[in-house]
């Protein structure tokens, strides 16, 4: 009995949390939220659900866990973004390239299992709008307007990958919509009609980097 209970503690130790949270992140990006379950969990590990629940509670938890995971890298490596803005820029841009990657951590960003990552992209935020002297009754305005639109943008763009899973040329979207755009009546719709070519040939990157930009300018006027 005390070697079975000594291979069972073996047994535990070799699976670690983080080998659980790198699995259960793998299953997320190939097949969804919808697919991780323990038992999944489990035969993918090669172990039974007891030994998972060592280390994760529940499918909440384990959830959490892989965004934190996510964001963690993100975070991390803009750490030694020496410039403020160029910072900003960094942390907007991973965490955009992140959900981008991983559709499934937009969603959990808006949601309980991300509320630890939320903090960290908050947090980051926070110290390069306090190194660039905002005022400190500004901070919370800027630091949320950015974290808004960074959620926002970079969610949006992972939920339109995900409502079209077979699309494979998004230059073809794009063209599809920018040429319904530009048969709309200009009298009616002028403005979508004048912007009709820049959607056609704009890069999803390049614009949701120009928002930023847009927020640090205005940022900039708070001293």
């Amino acid at each position: 009995m005390a070697s079975k209970t000594r291979r069972n503690e073996r047994r535990t130790d070799a699976l670690s949390k983080e080998r659980i949270v790198e699995t259960a992140v793998e299953i997320l990006d190939t097949e969804g939220e919808g697919a991780l379950t323990f038992r999944a969990l489990a035969a993918r590990l090669a172990t039974g659900p007891g030994a998972i629940y060592w280390h994760v509670a529940n499918k909440n938890d384990l959830l959490a866990a892989a965004t934190d995971e996510v964001i963690g890298r993100v975070m991390t490596e803009v750490v030694g973004s020496a410039e403020p803005q160029r910072a900003i820029r960094a942390v907007a841009l991973g965490v955009f390239d992140a959900i981008d990657a991983h559709p499934w951590v937009g969603a959990q960003l808006s949601g309980p299992a991300g509320q630890s990552a939320i903090l960290e992209i908050f947090e980051g935020l926070g110290k390069q709008l306090r190194a660039l002297d905002v005022p400190q009754r500004a901070h919370f305005g800027a630091a949320s307007a950015l974290l808004n639109y960074i959620l926002g943008v970079a969610g949006q763009n992972a939920a339109n990958a995900r409502m079209n899973p077979h699309l494979t040329d998004r230059s073809d979207f794009l063209d599809s919509v920018a040429t319904r755009w530009e048969q709309l009546d200009p009298a009616r719709y002028p403005f979508v009609n004048q912007v009709a070519a820049q959607l056609r040939d704009h890069d999803d990157r390049e614009q949701f980097l120009a928002g930023i930009d847009l927020i640090l300018a205005g940022i900039g006027t708070l001293h």
